[in-house]
């Protein structure tokens, strides 16, 4: 039967990836079609990658790396439980996953992420790592908030949308590792996979307030309905002068999205879920932002997905005509 390791990618004292794990195995255990186990970092001890030949190579000199080695082999996929570190992903799972290749390679994986945020940087960058070991990286993550899903920042209380969205992360990764397909993906999957690097592009672009860099990813005649006015702006010419609009506010911009669902047909696409900007204001000022519901459909052209139409909306309270901004995910 396929075998699945939940892998915790902190050892940090107090660290809260035990209970998520847990969570996580809870849910994956009421599954029949695959066997899982939760890995522990803290079980494999491993010291700063000190073998002195590539991991490429596949020879390994010492024993901790060994049995390292043997572990991971013993999986057909994964689902890696990172928090976010500094905007970042820990250093304890980066060492740990550079410390191996042939036994990571063809081999589906998750992402369960936790942070202030969701952890979506590091599950973004854990994500990019296993794609460079030519592992089959699956959507959706599964974001969770300190402030959202656990209760005083300690114990963990998911949000009921959490549940489906790792019910559908748990059927992709078995689905990936299904008949030992390992990183053979579908022309389905490879759609999905390109749908998620064109938001990682996305985030990218926007962050950087590169307006050049935006325009690729959108198709010509793109029409959004943006949250502010007028009711659309058609173009890729009026888009990013809407965006460039935005970059005047801010000295520093951050954009996460979170709990993104792709449905993909042969060439169109769309994928729903929630963004916030936020960052720091031309005058020094921090700002948290607001987290808004948005939609994309994306065209295939020449062989590249391009936006062709977003649309972003924040719910209303009928009775008084305003705006709910105060909404987590």
């Amino acid at each position: 039967m396929t075998r699945i390791g939940i892998l915790i990618g902190s050892t940090r004292p107090g660290r809260k990836g035990a209970q998520v794990a847990r969570w996580v195995y809870e849910r994956a255990a009421r599954r029949a079609d695959a066997e899982f186990e939760v890995i522990d970092l803290l079980d494999h001890p491993l010291p700063h990658r000190d073998e002195p030949l590539p991991a490429l190579a596949g020879r390994y000199q010492h024993g901790h790396t060994r049995a390292w080695a043997d572990t991971v082999a013993r999986f057909d996929g994964f689902v890696m439980v990172t928090p976010e570190y500094n905007a970042s992903i820990p250093g304890v799972l980066k060492n740990a996953i550079d410390y191996l290749y042939a036994e990571w390679t063809g081999k589906a994986v998750g992402f369960v992420s936790y942070g202030v945020d969701g952890g979506t940087r590091a599950a973004r960058q854990s994500r990019a790592l296993c794609e460079l070991l030519q592992m089959g990286a699956v959507s959706p993550l599964v974001a969770l908030s300190l402030h959202t899903d656990f209760t005083e920042q300690a114990t963990l209380q998911p949000g009921a949308h959490h549940v489906d969205t790792l019910d559908t992360l748990l059927d992709h990764v078995v689905a990936q590792c299904a008949g030992g397909r390992g990183a053979t993906l579908t022309q389905r999957e490879a759609d999905e996979a390109a749908i998620g690097h064109h938001f990682d592009r996305i985030i990218d672009a926007i962050q950087a307030k590169d307006l050049d860099g935006l325009r690729r990813l959108y198709a010509t005649e793109v029409v959004s309905f943006d949250i502010d006015p007028p009711l659309q702006h058609v173009g890729v010419d009026a888009k990013i002068r809407n965006w460039a609009k935005v970059f005047t506010f801010f000295q520093e911009v951050t954009y996460e999205v979170r709990d993104l669902v792709h449905t993909v047909g042969d060439d169109l696409a769309f994928t729903h879920g929630f963004g916030r900007l936020s960052g720091t204001l031309a005058n020094g000022t921090p700002v948290g932002g607001m987290w808004v519901r948005a939609t994309f459909c994306f065209r295939k052209i020449d062989g590249d997905w391009l936006v062709s139409h977003d649309q972003v909306s924040v719910p209303l309270d009928v009775s008084s005509g305003q705006g709910v901004v105060d909404l987590e995910p």
